[in-house]
């Protein structure tokens, strides 16, 4: 019996493989060694690649680690809306959607390419456009969902989307940064539920301040 003929790769595939190998290697060593003391060549012959192959799918370095960066942030965005998605409760689903995020960010990978790296090498301006596809994205719709239960004057998506979320990046940095990250977890993740709670507990401002 004669063994099935196998096709040979298109040229497309190919490329597709080339690519998926250089951005897993890449992003391991931009996770072990940060983005200073990362190395091409390195990247390179983990990838089992030629140099003409890497800069054939990204300009510099820079840009193969932007795009390691894109491909990190659909990651905690799939994981926070793979997580909320079960929680019937709006206001319970941004919270273990919150705790989705941290899961992410206390990765030591995930903390040292997206929260640490990532602004200092492309920019805030940069950082935040990739960030609003996916996880600025996944909060604003959680928020909206919030609201439309529980409609309050006094607060609004937009300004509120970016508040939380840079509350959010700075208890992933402090909880990753504690001496004892167990106990800085279940203390950050009480004060998270609590904040969300109540910020989102009826508003008891008067109705002229709530308008203004």
């Amino acid at each position: 019996m004669s063994r099935p003929r196998i096709q040979p790769r298109t040229q497309a595939e190919r490329l597709a493989a080339t690519r998926a190998a250089l951005l897993k290697e890449a992003r391991a060593i931009f996770a072990s060694a940060g983005y200073e003391a990362a190395a091409t060549e390195e990247i390179v012959k983990r990838a089992k690649v030629t140099r003409g192959a890497l800069y054939h799918h990204f300009k510099d370095k820079r840009a193969l680690f932007e795009a390691v960066v894109e491909e990190v942030a659909r990651g905690i965005a799939t994981t926070i809306d793979d997580m909320a998605v079960p929680v019937s409760d709006p206001l319970e689903a941004m919270i273990e959607g919150t705790r989705a995020f941290l899961d992410a960010c206390l990765d030591p990978a995930v903390r040292r390419i997206y929260l640490i790296d990532a602004p200092a090498v492309l920019g805030w301006h940069r950082w935040r456009e990739i960030d609003a596809p996916h996880g600025v994205r996944s909060l604003r719709e959680g928020i909206a969902v919030v609201l439309a239960a529980r409609p309050d004057p006094a607060l609004a998506i937009e300004p509120l989307t970016f508040l939380l979320s840079g509350a959010f990046n700075e208890a992933a940095l402090w909880v990753a940064e504690a001496k004892d990250e167990k106990t800085a977890r279940r203390a950050m993740d009480r004060a998270l539920g609590e904040l969300i709670e109540r910020l989102f507990a009826p508003s008891r401002l008067p109705r002229a301040r709530a308008r203004a």
